[in-house]
């Protein structure tokens, strides 16, 4: 069963309550419930993880446990040059999810500095887009264990 860990970024926590009109009203144990429900009705087993704290996200990835992620780094995305250099260290594959899109919103958002080592980005799908890349893995991934 290929295994996928959603990591999650600085402020995800607050889902929900944070900017309703941009990240919408699901919390984020209820997308993280969601997510690994739709996880095991594909066939593929989630792990959940989220932190304000860029060390944090990186020792979780150094777990590699994992097959294949989704990472939402957040804010990160834009300035994180020590989670870009993680993700490449662990080699493993990843999609990149961000609820809104980047792009069209205020410009220091438009440096992204995961983007081209990701497998693929999905932007501004709210939390469809973490759905999506979950069928996005099952079709990419189907039987693959580490």
């Amino acid at each position: 069963m290929t295994r996928v860990l959603v990591l999650q970024g600085p402020n995800l926590n607050l889902l929900g309550t944070r900017e309703p009109e941009i990240y919408g009203h699901e919390t984020l144990d209820q997308l993280h419930a969601a997510l690994r429900l739709h996880a095991a009705e594909l066939g593929l087993e989630a792990d959940t993880f989220q932190s304000n704290h860029e060390g944090a996200l990186i020792d979780r990835l150094h777990e590699r446990d994992f097959d294949v992620a989704i990472v939402n780094a957040a804010g990160l995305t834009h300035t994180s040059v020590a989670l870009r250099d993680a993700l490449l260290a662990i080699k493993r594959p990843f999609i990149e999810v961000h609820l809104s899109d980047p792009a069209t919103r205020e410009p220091f958002r438009h440096v992204n500095f995961l983007v081209d080592i990701a497998l693929l980005s999905i932007v501004g799908q709210g939390p469809r887009g973490y759905h999506l890349a979950l069928e996005e893995i099952a079709e990419r991934f189907r039987g693959h264990r580490g």
